[in-house]
């Protein structure tokens, strides 16, 4: 079944796929109607994550807004002061940059329900990144809801587990993933300041960069040190990608990419990718 919103009333299509929810859900039908109601208010979010709970069962939401170079926002979140710090605080003092939706945004990918694992690269989960940042989140799970506002400004909400939680199965995704448009629908009305949020005009004027955002962090934390080459190697390393998947990205053989890794550490004094994700995280933090 679908759903369509229009003006402040639902439309159920009958369909012959994704009959898992059931949009005769009492208790489903009144929190997306109490959703719908509190559009532009303060309590939408919750309204929002209150009505999702009645059809899949998560610990925690965050939701945040990206735009290119522009640091991201934090519109809404339920973690509790001492959890704000790391997934919130800690994530905009510079991990972000690493983090694959933000990546992902970047890049423009359509909008829709997305598992971390599916947008991560090969080598995601052995990265220093994963294991000195993300593995304090204590997440067994995430999925997200990806979708774009005006001026190409992105917002991410994502529905997490924690701790010994299963991971969301494939029944829940089917669930979450048949009301998608409503949820990105109803988003997207909530939302319609967000860009005003962030410096457009200035990201539009300026020129065209042919390098991607970690691209120009890394060229500028090491400044004059690494070849433009080697600042993509980097960048790709920082990232999560595997030596098999940089030499594919950039057209090289692996081999190569070796080398360049080994003059990279040379370069910077350094033998290990903790070391080199050690200055990396130093040196934004200290920016931003």
């Amino acid at each position: 079944m679908s759903y369509i919103v229009r003006g402040n009333t639902i439309v159920v299509a009958k369909t012959t796929r994704n009959k898992s929810v059931k949009a005769g859900d009492r208790q489903w039908i009144e929190l997306l109607s109490q959703s719908i109601d509190s559009i532009g208010s303060e309590s939408f979010p919750q309204a929002l994550l209150d009505a999702l709970r009645t059809l899949v069962k998560f610990d925690n939401s965050v939701f945040f807004s990206y735009f290119q170079s522009e640091k991201p926002l934090c519109l809404f979140h339920t973690f509790t002061s001492e959890k704000r710090t790391i997934y919130v605080d800690d994530y905009l003092n510079g991990p972000y940059l690493l983090d694959p939706f933000f990546k992902a945004c970047s890049r423009k990918m359509n909008p829709g329900l997305y598992r971390l694992g599916e947008i991560a690269p090969d080598r995601f989960y052995q990265s220093e990144y994963y294991r000195s940042y993300y593995i304090q989140t204590e997440l067994s799970d995430e999925i997200c809801f990806t979708f774009y506002l005006e001026k190409g400004v992105a917002v991410v909400i994502s529905l997490m587990r924690s701790g010994g939680n299963l991971r969301f199965s494939a029944r829940e995704f089917r669930i979450l993933n048949s009301i998608t448009p409503i949820v990105i629908s109803l988003a997207q009305r909530h939302w319609l300041d967000v860009p005003g949020k962030f410096d457009v005009e200035a990201v539009e004027n300026g020129s065209h960069k042919n390098f991607s955002l970690t691209e120009e962090t890394v060229g500028s934390v090491f400044d004059m040190r690494l070849t433009p080459r080697e600042v993509q190697v980097v960048a790709q390393v920082l990232e999560g990608h595997s030596s098999d998947s940089i030499a594919k990205d950039l057209g090289i053989s692996v081999g190569t990419v070796r080398i360049h890794r080994r003059n990279i550490y040379g370069k910077l004094h350094i033998s290990s990718q903790q070391e080199l994700f050690s200055i990396f995280l130093k040196k934004v933090t200290n920016e931003l």
